[in-house]
C-alpha cells in the first residue's frame, strides 16, 4: 500500500504545497516537527505493514531532528517500509543500503535541524526587540491563577488541583508563587 504522510507546524500553515498524488491514505498532521509527539505520524507507524510504501514531500516534513528522522526512518525499514522523499529524491528500504542516500539523510536532516534552531533563535531576538518596545505582551494565559489559590486555600492538596485544573504540579506551583 503505497501511504503518505503531510505536515506543518502551525494550523495557519497550508498543507497544499506538499503533493502526494497516488498515495491511497493520507496521515496529515498541523504540529511542530521538532518533537516526535505526533499524533498521525504514531498513527502512521502503527498502520504500515511489510511491504507498504511510505511517500513523503521532504525530509524536514517528517522532522527537524537529526537522531529523530534516522529512528523513524529506521523504525519504518525495520517493518519492511520503503520510505520516499520526494523534494530529495532518496529512497529507503531494508532491502537496499544505499551509503550515498544514507549520507544525503543525515546532510539534509543536519540542515532541517539546523534551520530549526536559528529560527527559533530569530523568534528569541525578534520576542527580546518587542519587549524592549512594550509591544510583547506573551501569550493569554491559559491557566487561571484565582482558580488554583482558591483550591489551595480550601486545603487541596497540590496532586489533586494539578489533577482538577488538569495542568502539571509544576503549574500549580508556578501559578501560587
Amino acid at each position: 500500500m503505497k501511504v503518505g504522510y503531510r505536515r506543518v507546524s502551525t494550523e495557519e500553515q497550508n498543507l497544499d504545497r506538499q503533493d502526494l498524488s497516488g498515495v491511497e491514505k493520507i496521515f496529515e498532521e498541523k504540529v511542530s516537527g521538532a518533537t516526535r509527539d505526533r499524533p498521525a505520524l504514531a498513527e502512521l507507524i502503527a498502520f504500515v505493514r511489510d511491504g507498504d510504501h511510505v511517500v513523503i514531500h521532504s525530509i524536514d516534513r517528517l522532522a527537524r531532528d537529526l537522531r529523530d528522522l534516522q529512528n523513524i526512518v529506521e523504525e519504518l525499514n525495520a517493518k519492511g517500509v520503503e520510505v520516499e522523499f520526494i523534494h530529495e529524491r532518496l529512497l529507503f528500504s531494508n532491502k537496499s543500503d544505499d551509503p550515498m542516500s544514507r549520507f544525503q539523510l543525515h546532510m539534509m536532516g543536519a540542515f532541517a535541524e539546523f534551520e530549526r534552531s536559528i529560527i527559533k533563535k530569530r523568534q528569541a531576538e525578534g520576542i527580546a526587540k518587542a519587549k524592549a518596545r512594550g509591544a510583547y505582551k506573551g501569550r493569554k494565559r491559559s491557566i487561571d491563577p484565582q482558580a488554583v489559590k482558591r483550591l489551595k486555600d480550601s486545603g487541596m492538596p497540590i496532586a489533586q488541583i494539578a489533577r482538577t485544573l488538569n495542568i502539571s504540579r509544576m503549574s500549580v506551583y508556578r501559578n501560587l508563587d
